[in-house]
């Protein structure tokens, strides 16, 4: 007879199999309810609706979200092409968000379907589905995404959302006029169609964001057939930048837009920056003093199980694990040590911002230092292997509980230059802080320690304005996330600036 480690296996096969084939969303009918519930009770499976299903974790703990939002758009997917074939698509304004790169899991997703139901379905952690029987775009205006998602093409969706669009959703939209190079792909649909109305809206939406040349390319060519076009500006307001060539990446035109809507906010709320301090070596003392409480707190906040004995253990270099039994637990002594060897590593940086080096392109400079530093250590110990250490990720990474899903890998190469020109030109040293910190975990370049670096990042900024170095308490980490969420997903950074500026002073 077969023992229970061993049906549990035979289970397990069952999901490989599934995975192989890159299922995401697995029917009850694929895996018979012996199979079903064995992996349910185990946690390796769980149910999202009535007869559907996603591999999960077990040592997730109760109500966790993380599994649930890596697989939420594959899930999706599956399940509405399952239900509907090949006609469905998500509504123009979802569309709009992932052609931009704006892949945040919606507590509630549109689809448009022939044959819908008009209703919601409700998923896992507080999302669901809303399908409506609506028009689907043409096979000729249709995208597939990597997800399998159906989508409107980018300028079918301009044309096709609401008008409030322009008004509640600036920076997606903003984010996607500044793709484009020229009309064609607008008029080839406005022409077909004679949409004289949406034509003059969208004229003034290109003009808005600076491209003047294709609002005019629009208005003459509907004029030459006959049509009434009035140009009009959609938006609410000027556009914080404008664009006046095609952008590469969506995903540049994002931060870019980002980081000018933000930073006047951010300049309200931040105490003004001291100015760099009259004495460089009683600054750089105390950030020296600094790191015992900096250490324990910052990798708290990451799950390492550290304590002050271990890292002052390292930092006096009295660690020796062949000696001590308790320096064998060498993942989380390997996080001390690394720490160390950064915050080394950061204070080196500092300095030559003290000195009056631009901090931006100093942080440029050497980030990946400070990365390389924090990490050798677990290489050393072959907790990691050496080509870990060779730079920004080669593959999705997602946030643990957050909806926000960061950018692809590929345009990480696109965002970090961008990022360190931000940051290199911005004036403000409140700015360079919150936006320094807050842009950098938003990109999520690494595969680990972004959340480290993303502050060590933020208190080289702090140095470049005379601030205090400042340390984000353990207590206080559920905070800390939130406003960071709150940013990431819905572009507001007010409560993230507040929180910061909170800690200006704390002992």
């Amino acid at each position: 007879m077969a023992t229970p480690s061993e049906k549990l296996a035979a289970s397990l096969e069952i999901i490989k199999v599934l995975q192989d084939q890159k299922k995401t969303a697995i029917k009850s009918n694929e895996i018979s309810r012996t199979h079903r519930e064995r992996l349910i009770k185990a946690g390796f499976l769980q149910e999202v609706i009535k007869g559907w299903y996603i591999p999960s974790r077990p040592d997730e703990t109760q109500g966790e979200s993380t599994v649930w939002f890596t697989s939420y758009w594959d899930f999706c997917a599956e399940y509405l092409t399952e239900r509907f074939g090949e006609g469905w698509s998500l509504s123009p304004e979802q569309s709009i968000q992932l052609h931009t790169g704006n892949y945040t899991v919606p507590l509630q997703l549109l689809v448009r379907a022939k044959t819908a139901k008009n209703g919601v379905t409700t998923l896992l952690h507080n999302t669901s589905i809303m399908e409506i029987r609506a028009s689907l775009p043409e096979a000729k205006n249709t995208v597939i995404d990597h997800h399998g998602l159906r989508l409107f093409s980018l300028a079918a969706a301009i044309i096709y959302s609401f008008e409030d669009i322009f008004q509640r959703k600036p920076l997606d939209i903003r984010t996607a006029l500044s793709t484009f190079s020229d009309a064609s792909p607008i008029l080839e649909i406005l022409l077909e169609n004679g949409r004289s109305t949406v034509a003059g809206r969208i004229a003034g939406a290109f003009r808005n964001v600076g491209k003047g040349r294709i609002a005019d390319e629009i208005i003459e060519s509907m004029k030459s057939v006959g049509y009434d076009v009035r140009e009009q500006d959609p938006f609410l307001s000027p556009s914080p930048i404008t664009f006046t060539s095609r952008e590469i990446s969506p995903y540049v035109s994002r931060i870019r837009l980002m980081w000018e809507t933000m930073r006047e906010n951010i300049i309200n709320i931040f105490p003004p920056a001291p100015g760099l301090p009259a004495n460089k070596k009683e600054y750089l003392e105390k950030l020296s003093e600094n790191y015992t409480k900096d250490a324990y707190n910052s990798l708290s906040i990451e799950g390492y199980r550290v304590s002050e004995e271990l890292i002052n253990s390292v930092r006096e270099g009295n660690w020796q694990p062949e000696a001590n039994e308790q320096d064998k637990q060498q993942r989380d002594a390997m996080a001390a040590k690394g720490y160390w060897q950064a915050y080394q590593a950061v204070l080196k940086s500092i300095e030559k911002v003290l000195d009056g080096e631009n901090a931006g392109r100093i942080a440029d400079e050497d980030h990946a230092v400070w990365y390389r530093e924090m990490f050798a250590p677990s290489v050393t110990a072959g907790i990691l292997k050496p080509s870990d250490l060779s730079g920004y990720r080669n593959h999705p990474v997602y946030i643990r509980r957050s909806q926000h899903v960061p950018p692809s890998f590929e345009s990480v190469r696109d965002l970090m230059p961008a990022f360190f020109e931000l940051l290199t030109n911005e004036e403000n040293a409140a700015v360079r802080v919150v936006l320094g910190h807050f842009i950098f975990a938003y990109i999520h370049p690494y595969i680990d320690g972004n959340g480290r670096i993303s502050r060590f990042l933020m208190n080289t900024m702090m140095a470049s304005g005379g601030y205090p170095w400042i340390v984000v308490p353990l207590e206080r980490r559920e905070e800390y996330m939130n406003t960071l969420e709150i940013a990431s997903t819905s572009q507001d950074i007010e409560p993230f600036a507040k929180f910061l500026a909170s800690l200006i002073g704390l002992k």
